[in-house]
């Protein structure tokens, strides 16, 4: 028997969430890969446009880079519930079939708004994370979320790492358009692998639950105006859940002060004396590594943790911790005590992802879970869009010291806040 026809066997031998798991992580990782291929060289692409002006070209590139997670933060806790209702499998299909569409479609753009609009169509239709994670988590073990969460996102940290490699290497041997195409095919070698290996929880097949809870007819349309007005109210209830908003507030802010401080960090490193200017790349590029490395290292870990103390409780150490690391960015004088720093709060940043769905899954029911993770995904995707613009403008005013310290302050004044609301809504007695 071929090696093809022996793996077939292996995969169709595995139990149906387990085999689920693995082709969603291998999903997950290459279109990370696909996604982080072009995301880093949107000025060579708006060179190549013809836009020269150095000033120009970075509010151009902000803004191409920031459009994509807001029409996300929009449009995710909607395709969640939505997903609820017609099928988890099918919302991650559509999101990478969204990818393979707009993002290889930008290779023929020829201005910077044509990229834009598809930028932010990209973001409405191919937010893949939420689904993906919803898809499996739904039929796997309850006290397994926090792991299935972190190995997840644990895929999409390879894939983030090696996609500027893959990105470089397709932009030398094709082009910049080249990257984009490149992109467009892994995205439907994600969908392939989805469609074939993954499988739909079968308590959450998509005609019983439209029929039974949306009252819609046959007609495909009908259907899915009743889901998505059902979907709001899914959404409505979502919010009176205070664990559930204490995770959303927390996620944002630990994400707004990773993504305020993250893009200066070249300016930081222009401050420590050097003796030669070639390494000013390779050590800011180091400071990144350095976080993946750790995330990468400490993401099972985080979701262990979670599994076996509570997911809440975890994120408030998890974000008290990240607060505090943050800050302490403020302190170094040499390029290894900043080193230091970055893979600290990559270790203890780790689990913010994994820990955030974990109480997503643990507050919701299944039949509600891809609303709630939408709800999650979507406060990290509206704090990558506004935070580097205002991680900027805080640069100019505060330094790279005042900027650390007050992005450290606002997630520890989050974690204040949830654990003074966690303390005033326990029950009398509870421990």
């Amino acid at each position: 028997m071929c090696a093809r026809g022996r793996g077939v066997i292996l995969l169709g031998s595995m139990e149906a969430w387990r085999r689920t798991q693995r082709a969603v992580w291998f999903a997950n990782l290459v279109t990370a890969a696909g996604m982080m291929s072009f995301l880093p060289f949107f000025p060579s692409h708006l060179q190549a446009l013809g836009l020269e002006d150095r000033g120009e070209i970075a509010t151009w590139a902000g803004v191409l880079y920031g459009a994509a997670p807001l029409s996300a933060a929009v449009m995710s806790p909607i395709w969640g519930a939505v997903g609820d209702r017609v099928g988890r499998k099918v919302m991650v299909l559509r999101s990478m079939l969204a990818i393979a569409l707009f993002v290889g479609a930008m290779a023929f753009a020829t201005s910077p708004w044509q990229i834009l609009v598809l930028r932010l169509l990209q973001g409405a239709f191919s937010g893949f994370v939420a689904p993906s994670l919803t898809l499996v988590s739904v039929a796997a073990p309850a006290d397994r979320q926090g792991s299935i969460s972190a190995s997840l996102q644990q895929a999409m940290t390879v894939g983030a790492v090696a996609g500027p490699a893959l990105g470089e290497f397709a932009r030398a041997h094709g082009g910049i358009r080249a990257a984009y195409l490149v992109v467009a095919a892994l995205a439907l070698l994600s969908a392939g692998c989805v469609a074939l290996f993954a499988q739909e929880h079968a308590g959450h097949r998509r005609v019983a639950v439209v029929e039974r809870e949306s009252g819609a007819d046959s007609r495909g349309r009908a259907s899915w105006r009743g889901a998505l007005r059902a979907s709001f109210g899914d959404l409505a209830e979502l919010r009176t859940n205070r664990a559930l908003r204490a995770a959303v507030v927390l996620t944002f802010w630990l994400q707004f002060g990773m993504g305020a401080t993250t893009p200066m960090l070249e300016l930081v490193v222009q401050d420590f004396p050097s003796d030669a200017a070639h390494v000013l790349p390779l050590s800011t590029g180091a400071l990144f590594s350095a976080v993946a490395i750790a995330n990468l290292v400490f993401l099972p870990w985080w979701g262990r943790f979670g599994d076996r103390h509570g997911h809440a409780r975890a994120l408030l150490a998890c974000s008290c911790l990240s607060g505090a690391v943050l800050a302490l960015h403020a302190l170094p004088l040499s390029f290894d005590g900043l080193m230091a720093m970055r893979f600290a709060l990559g270790a203890v940043m780790a689990g913010a992802g994994p820990l955030a769905f974990g109480v997503a899954a643990a507050e919701s029911s299944t039949h509600g879970r891809g609303g709630a993770f939408g709800v999650v995904f979507a406060a990290r995707c509206l704090a990558v869009a506004i935070a580097a613009a205002l991680g900027g403008r805080g640069f100019g005013w505060l330094g790279a010291r005042g900027l650390f310290l007050v992005a450290g302050g606002l997630v520890l004044a989050s974690v204040a806040w949830c654990a003074a609301r966690s303390r005033r809504t326990r029950p009398v007695g509870a421990p």
